[in-house]
């Protein structure tokens, strides 16, 4: 299936949402989909460190989403 992985930041304010980084893939089931959005976290060169991310199908439909631990992520471990 096709998907679109969105890593982003959040403010807690108003919880405004920042897309920092986007990719299209090809996966073959949602499990496949959070492991190549967790290998696209440690690889992505982006702006800033993402708190979020979400997983869509080519239609938009979010099949996944949460937040991410950014002191892992800064440290190299993907997300739990």
């Amino acid at each position: 299936m096709q998907i679109v992985i969105e890593f982003y930041r959040t403010r807690d304010a108003d919880d405004a949402h920042a897309v920092i980084g986007r990719e299209a893939a090809e996966a073959s089931d949602l499990d496949d989909a959070i492991a190549i959005a967790r290998k696209l976290l440690l690889t992505l060169d982006m702006p800033q460190l993402p708190d979020a991310m979400a997983i869509t199908d080519a239609d938009g439909a979010t099949l996944y989403s949460g937040t991410l631990d950014a002191e892992a992520t800064k440290q190299g471990r993907p997300p739990s």
